[in-house]
């Protein structure tokens, strides 16, 4: 073993640490190092890899979960910050393995193209439809600012989000 290899083992980034993530509604058990963040703890660790990684910067959105209720950047919050808070993903929007009212909306009107993009989305309108149960289309469209889709012209996704509102309300299209 070298110096470099000495130096990194040494490194307290590099240092494992045991957690417990309170994850759609489950207490779930996990060992990361220092700077594992939230995303690649939901992914290699716990294996929700609903939430997808693009540009791990906090710019594309397409890695957004909802944290104590909130949309936030798993890709920038570190694993261990997470801890005391309850995060959701993708795959608790189901409602008794069915798809619920914006997934099924999203499926009928083609809101989504190649799929990658659209769980951090999904998390986003949920936040929206809610928080805003009256959102317009600007409203959805500013929700939406936060998020890059290189599939869609975004129309779909707003008019599923559209939708979803409606159904919420018990109108019908």
């Amino acid at each position: 073993m070298n110096d470099a290899d000495n130096e990194m083992n040494n490194d307290p980034r590099n240092a494992l640490h045991p957690i417990v993530l309170h994850v759609n509604g489950e207490k779930r058990p996990a060992i990361v190092e220092s700077r594992t963040t939230l995303a690649d703890c939901l992914r290699n660790e716990l294996g929700l890899t609903g939430t997808h990684l693009g540009c791990e910067h906090g710019v594309c959105g397409a890695c957004t979960v909802l944290v104590d209720g909130h949309s936030a950047r798993s890709c920038l919050m570190l694993a261990r910050q997470a801890e005391r808070y309850d995060v959701r993903t993708v795959e608790a929007l189901e409602e008794q393995g069915r798809l619920n009212t914006l997934q099924q909306a999203f499926h009928d009107l083609h809101g989504l193209q190649c799929g990658f993009c659209t769980p951090g989305i999904l998390m986003t309108l949920t936040e929206l439809l809610r928080e805003q149960p009256d959102a317009d289309e600007p409203a959805i469209r500013d929700a939406l600012s936060g998020h890059l889709c290189r599939c869609t012209g975004y129309q779909n996704i707003v008019a599923a989000a559209m939708e979803a509102l409606r159904r919420q309300r018990g109108l019908s299209a």
